[in-house]
């Protein structure tokens, strides 16, 4: 498993706190930064050397100012961070929200669940397949 940390760009201090306590009931050990909005994330990004980008992004879609979709376009333009694995999750229904992730780049689309054991149990499934059984270059 790797040590380096999980991003996760959530603007929703309800829906931060859910997948903080879901990452901590889950076997899951990374250090989990947060960002609150796109433009935040992807100045942070920018700032961190190549060998210290996350291993993951959880992004959620409905965010101030530079929205998820168009945080997604500008990874994708960029080479450090072209393949930097990202994990829509989001509690949008819409299917345009899941093609236009799609379309962009996005490596999977999760529907936050409504229910706190059922978000558990998809949180530790995420980390347990991006942070342990999927390889990532460099």
């Amino acid at each position: 498993m790797t040590d380096r940390p999980i991003l996760l760009v959530e603007d929703n201090p309800d829906d931060e706190f859910l997948v903080l306590m879901a990452f901590r009931k889950s076997t899951v050990q990374n250090e989990i930064l947060v960002k609150r909005n796109g433009l935040d994330a992807l100045d942070y990004l920018h700032e961190l050397p190549q060998d210290r980008q996350p291993a993951l992004m959880l992004l959620d879609l409905k965010l101030p100012g530079m929205d998820g979709l168009e945080l997604l376009r500008r990874l994708r333009t960029t080479a450090r961070t072209s393949t930097l694995p990202v994990v829509v999750l989001t509690s949008s229904k819409e299917d345009e929200d899941l093609v236009r992730s799609y379309e962009l780049g996005a490596n999977s689309f999760v529907r936050k669940p409504v229910d706190f054991n059922d978000f558990v149990e998809a949180v530790r499934q995420l980390g347990l397949y991006w942070l342990l059984l999927n390889e990532q270059p460099g």
